[in-house]
């Protein structure tokens, strides 16, 4: 977490598979979230489930919970018996014992009432499902980002603030120092009055991945996987366990992965974390001729009310503000920053200014924390809706061809009904929101 040189690419790999369905349980705040579980202090236990434990949901989460004092691993769950056991044998060595339980089926992590809180790592179409099925079953959620459609992203936000859960969406970004302190200084006027955003976010694939039907793994729950998704054939290596990322029917792309990070970066330094951009206009190559669908190659324009311009393509991972006084950014991910003048650079915030929230720690930590403050965390979901949709509203532009006016009030195009039958998207029964 706190080496600069770390190589994303690599490190955050997406969780594969998971299972299933959005059902509701009553309200609930279990004692122990609350720091009255008699000899269990809130500053001590917090009991989590795990959903989702393939590379990402065990590399960077499952560990990452295992290191913090304050939090108990009693359950894992994933539709791949591979990545249970390889997680039931991680959470057990941590523990010291043979406790941990193991599940396909999200479902029966959500129905245990000695479950706090939930970490969800699965692919982008499970996102918005689970976590509204944990939110109503009484449990706080970190989830990994973004989701999958504007208008999920919306329900979730109203569910989050209905049930009085503690949500944080799982990016680092907020407690990475150089988008902070990049952040901080242009919320603080040090290169004027923004005009222009630059982002550059990776390329999709190389390959189209092929769609040729393959024998489902032994012991893997394909179904469930597909969850709330189309049938389709299992297609093998191209598919799973990362490759998903490239196909419509489970993410965004490049633009809404890579995007949750430094679009929120944008966002952020921008002082729009809680709006967004009122038109947009995008160019896409999108992966023809196989498996693949998203946007390989993207150059889109937005703009805001108040004139700023946001430029999203292709490219090197990078995050630049362009004021009336200088510039300031970074060209890699988490490189160091950059400016002109390069005075901005050694500027102090001073005590009276603008302190942008964060947390040292991370995401993981900030959420713990949350849970037994019960304020709102860094990344919650208002803010990772905005951002998110950004994304998708891009996505949606490319797809259709053509510019669009966005109303961000009341999140739909103007005067577009086929854009607007975008802003969703059906769900194969017997999953719902």
């Amino acid at each position: 977490m706190n080496s600069r040189s770390i190589d994303r690419r690599v490190f955050l790999k997406k969780a594969a598979g998971i299972s299933a369905a959005a059902i509701g349980f009553p309200y609930l705040v279990s004692s122990s979230a609350l720091g009255n579980a008699g000899s269990v202090a809130a500053s001590n236990r917090i009991a989590m489930g795990f959903i989702g434990v393939g590379s990402h949901g065990t590399a960077m989460n499952l560990k990452t919970f295992l290191g913090q004092g304050d939090a108990q691993a009693v359950a894992v769950c994933d539709v791949d018996p591979n990545y249970v056991e390889r997680a039931r044998n991680l959470v057990n060595e941590k523990n010291g014992n043979k406790d941990c339980a193991t599940y396909k089926d999200f479902r029966e992590v959500l129905a245990r009432s000695d479950i706090d809180a939930v970490m969800i790592s699965t692919p982008d179409h499970w996102h918005v499902p689970m976590s509204l099925a944990a939110l109503r079953a009484g449990k706080d959620v970190e989830c990994e980002k973004p989701t999958l459609t504007v208008r999920e992203g919306r329900i979730l936000v109203e569910t989050v603030e209905r049930y009085g859960r503690v949500f944080q969406w799982s990016t680092e970004d907020r407690s990475v120092y150089e988008y902070h302190r990049m952040c901080e200084l242009v919320r603080n006027g040090r290169i004027g009055k923004v005009h222009t955003i630059r982002v550059e976010l990776p390329s999709g694939p190389g390959n189209p991945g092929h769609n040729k039907p393959m024998p489902v793994p032994k012991g893997f729950d394909y179904d469930m996987w597909l969850g709330p998704a189309p049938v389709v054939p299992y297609t093998g290596p191209d598919q799973l366990p990362y490759q998903w990322r490239w196909i419509l029917d489970y993410s965004g792309g490049q633009l809404s992965d890579w995007g949750a990070h430094l679009l929120d970066g944008a966002q952020w330094g921008n002082n729009s974390e809680h709006t967004g951009p009122v038109e947009v206009e995008g160019k896409g190559v999108f992966c023809e001729g196989g498996l693949y669908n998203t946007a390989k190659e993207y150059h889109i324009e937005y703009k805001y009310a108040d004139g700023v311009r946001l430029i999203v393509k292709s490219g090197n991972p990078s995050l630049r503000f362009d004021g009336s006084d200088g510039w300031i950014g970074d060209v890699g991910w988490r490189a160091p920053l950059e400016a002109e003048p390069k005075s901005i650079l050694e500027s102090k915030i001073g005590p009276e200014e603008i302190h942008l929230y964060t947390c040292a720690g991370g995401e993981q930590r900030n959420f713990l924390d949350c849970v037994k403050s019960r304020k709102a965390c860094y990344f919650p979901p208002e803010i990772g809706q905005r951002c998110f949709t950004i994304a998708h509203i891009g996505n949606i532009s490319m797809l259709l061809g053509r510019k669009l006016k966005w109303n961000p009030e009341r999140e739909e195009f103007v005067n577009d009904d086929e854009a607007n039958r975008m802003l969703s998207r059906s769900m194969r029964s017997p999953w719902h929101l």
